[in-house]
């Protein structure tokens, strides 16, 4: 260590300047040059910088690369883990290059353990990310209509900030007859667009040229930008103006009033400013008296009476009208005007209301005078004769009372809402040629009366409420109509009342007496209460009052609120059942059927079958609308001992309410009997394998049955005889019982739905039904306990059929036969 430093001090100073020059020299490579399109986006990768350098990818995170920027921002960094050159954030060359052509991105990577620079530059190529747009959206550019074809105007150039290929290359003109683009290419490259006039102007046809100038560029795809052109044709006095007609026949009636208007002729001329206003003059060849007699107005062209006109002083007069424009150069257009006038009638006749009886009441009798007018005429001869009439299609008439009075009379019933009020016009018009009339109008009100009942828009409404309802529920507005008027329009309503078993319609339902709106007192259910009819009044507070009534059919909607029952296959304790069957069973084999009810509506009430669950899905079969099941095929030895069959029964309300029941099946070996052999079987007790349990049970059974036998005996010897009672009518009883303990209940159905299933329950060994049951009678299922033995279901013994039958498996048979042998033989010898 000493030895070094004595060494490291002995060198000169100037071999240390040049060992430091050498190394700074080291440091700094040649330049690495990339190039690259805008807008790349974060995270693109550029170029593996490490390997482009020759450095090792392991030892850049311990040399402490970095990436310096010359620029402000950072675009690009280095990933230390891969030594890619990757973009971290967008780069836009037309910001960051601004008006050049080329644009570069010059970056320094440094490294440390040695220190070394790199020189990195990147070239930022364009893409065409921009679309050439106008300085200004809209140009407005003024030309004269007298412009000749071939006029050249300059048009504003677009700018696109790209560059090469991706600027304008190129400017279109949308259609159009009169103007066409001329393209003209600048030094620097640039496209401008000249407008040529192609088709001379007419400010008459068209006053302003709308006109799409639109830029393209270079770039693919292409892209554009408009700019709009308006062209406004300035005007130049072309035009001579023009009279509406070139000759006015005008009748003129003698004694026209001074100043009044005889006619206006009108002439216009199509250009534009002083080059359209005209005025008008009349000609040299006027005549003086013409002059004279009428005035003509400069600037409108109105012809009016200048001084009085006589008929037997002149009768024709020819008026020649000229008219000029304002234009330095002016034109002019002429008119004739003749004048013809006629003899009249002078003076018009006079129409007086002498009497009127307004307002009456709408219900006056027919030919009832309501009002008195006189009419006059100064006139003599004809033109002093005249006609009085009044409007058509009115209930009224006039009646002449006296020279020159009439009376206006009432012709037909009237009525107020019609028409409440009637504007009549007496017109008065005497016999000259042209006639003169005069009119006078009369206001007749009418009163009204209460002659009109209130009226229903229909007569029978129908109203359906779903059930559970709230109490209080809004059903429906009855509204009735009454076109009279006040205290004679103001309707009250109620419910006529009618009684439903004991039950008043005003419990069940309210109306509000002022605006027919019907309420609910309470919530329907439709199990119960399915529709009612009742009638609604409406009465008015006229005097006599009037009514009328409408009927309401409420129809109360099932909503489905009752969850399916399950009946058959019957339950004693939950939803489990327990079946046993050969195992020898045919294909197609009924084994179960499913049985649900529902007591909602048919729609809600439809009853699907489907599994939940099957042990074999291959080996049984569930019909969905009879709920049957059956074999699919025979039993195998593979096939389990022990089935379990989940059966839903599903309503078609919406939603869907369900019921479920359990099947297990057993299946045994035994071989079967007939059916008829195995229903004569009378199966009376509980067989055992304990023959012993069945003895002691025997003898105790025995014994104390004797006993409550005595018991009986005494007491009925002891007590009179009481009279039976009637017996009820006859009805079949069908008692099922099980091999398990069953709860008492009973099902009653009127339909003939329960004999379907008794015959479906009889096929499976469970029910018998072999007496044929009258159309109307009600079958009763009722299922016992075992420990109450048979129940009679009726007090009449020769209308009751009782079947009692248990369920058991088809392999005891044989044994039960011997110990009811054996039962009977000890019974047999006890009693004797």
């Amino acid at each position: 260590m000493e030895c070094n430093l004595i060494a490291h001090s002995r060198i000169p100073r100037y071999v240390w300047f040049f060992l430091l020059l050498f190394g700074s020299l080291k440091t700094v490579n040649t330049v690495t040059h990339y190039s690259i399109p805008e807008e790349m986006e974060e995270g693109s990768v550029v170029a593996n910088l490490a390997a482009d350098l020759g450095l090792d990818v392991k030892t850049l995170n311990t040399r402490k690369m970095r990436l310096d920027t010359i620029a402000s921002k950072k675009y690009l960094d280095i990933n230390k883990e891969s030594g890619e050159l990757y973009v971290v954030q967008k780069i836009d060359r037309e910001l960051l290059c601004i008006s050049k052509l080329t644009c570069f991105l010059k970056l320094d990577a440094t490294i440390e353990n040695p220190i070394r620079m790199f020189n990195i530059e990147i070239e930022i190529t364009d893409i065409n990310d921009n679309a050439p747009h106008f300085r200004r959206d809209t140009m407005h550019l003024d030309l004269s209509e007298s412009t000749p074809a071939g006029e050249r105007f300059s048009l504003n150039n677009a700018f696109d900030p790209d560059i090469g290929s991706n600027s304008i290359h190129s400017y279109y003109l949308s259609d159009n007859s009169h103007f066409s683009l001329e393209i003209q290419t600048g030094r620097d490259g640039s496209k401008f667009a000249d407008l040529i006039l192609i088709k001379a102007l007419d400010r008459e046809e068209q006053t302003v040229y709308n006109l799409i100038l639109t830029a393209v560029d270079g770039g693919v795809p292409a892209r554009s930008g408009t700019a709009s052109i308006i062209l406004r044709v300035l005007d130049t006095n072309d035009n001579a103006p023009q009279f509406d007609k070139d000759s006015y026949t005008i009748h003129l009636a003698e004694n026209a009033p001074i100043g009044s208007l005889v006619v206006k002729v009108n002439a216009t001329d199509t250009d534009e400013g002083s080059n359209s206003d005209i005025i008008y003059s009349y000609s040299l060849y006027t005549s003086e008296k013409s002059q004279q007699s009428f005035s003509l107005n400069l600037d409108n062209g109105e012809i009016r009476v200048k001084e009085i006109i006589n008929y037997e002083d002149f009768r024709i007069y020819d008026i020649e009208i000229i008219a000029t424009d304002k234009a330095v150069n002016s034109l002019s257009g002429k008119c004739k005007v003749k004048i013809l006038v006629t003899d009249m009638n002078d003076n018009h006749p006079e129409i007086s209301i002498k009497s009127l009886s307004s307002p009456v009441k709408e219900d006056i009798p027919v030919n009832t005078v309501i009002a008195v007018v006189s009419v006059s005429d100064k006139d003599s001869g004809e033109n002093g004769q005249v006609e009085i009439t009044i409007s058509d299609h009115l209930p009224f008439a006039l009646k002449e009372s006296s020279d020159s009075y009439y009376e206006l009379i009432v012709s037909e019933p009237l009525d107020r809402e019609k028409m409440p009020e009637y504007d009549i016009t007496i017109t008065v018009t005497d016999r000259g040629n042209p006639p003169l009339s005069d009119n006078e109008t009369i206001t007749l009100e009418l009163l009204d009366v209460n002659d009109n009942v209130p009226q229903f828009p229909q007569t029978f409404y129908t109203i359906p409420v779903m059930e559970n309802n709230a109490p209080g529920a809004l059903l429906s507005s009855l509204t009735a109509i009454d076109p009279d008027l006040h205290e004679n329009q103001y309707l009250v309503y109620f419910i006529i009342e009618k009684e439903i078993v004991n039950t008043s319609m005003s419990m069940l339902f309210s109306i509000n007496p002022e605006n027919g709106n019907l309420y609910a007192l309470k919530t329907f259910d439709y199990e119960i209460e399915k529709e009612f009819l009742f009638h609604i009044e409406a009465r008015d507070s006229g005097v006599p009052p009037l009514s009328s009534n409408v009927t309401v059919h409420i129809i109360i909607m099932d909503q489905n609120d009752n969850t399916p029952v399950i009946v058959s296959p019957w339950r004693a304790h939950g939803s489990v059942v327990e079946e046993k069957i050969p195992r020898s069973t045919d294909k197609g084999t009924l084994i179960a059927k499913v049985i649900a009810i529902d007591s909602d509506s048919v729609h809600n009430s439809r009853i699907t079958y489907q599994f939940l669950q099957n042990t074999d899905a291959t080996l049984f079969s569930l019909d969905q609308y009879n709920g049957e099941i059956r074999t699919m095929r025979m039993f195998s030895y593979r096939d389990s001992r022990h089935q379990r069959l989940v059966v839903i029964a599903k309503d078609n309300g919406e939603p869907a309410l369900s019921a479920t029941v359990t099947i297990k099946l057993s299946t045994v070996e035994t071989a079967l009997k007939t059916y008829a052999d195995m229903t004569e079987v009378p199966l009376e007790y509980d067989i055992f394998s304990d023959l012993n349990l069945y003895l002691v049970i025997g003898l105790g059974s025995v014994s104390f049955l004797l006993l409550i036998t005595i018991l009986v005996t005494i007491v009925l010897k002891c007590q009179k005889p009481n009279p039976s009672k009637a017996a009820p009518p006859s009805r079949n009883s069908v008692i099922s019982e099980r091999n398990s303990t069953i709860a008492d209940s009973t099902l009653v159905s009127n339909d003939a739905y329960w004999y379907s299933l008794f015959l479906a329950e009889t096929r499976k060994g469970k029910l018998v039904v072999r007496q044929p049951v009258p159309k109307g009678s009600r079958y009763i299922v009722s299922s016992i306990p075992r420990s109450t033995g048979l129940t009679e279901t009726s007090d009449s013994a020769a209308s009751t059929l009782q079947c009692r039958h248990d369920r058991v498996s088809w392999g005891d048979i044989a044994q039960r036969r011997a110990h009811q042998k054996l039962v009977g033989s000890l019974f047999v010898t006890l009693c004797v």
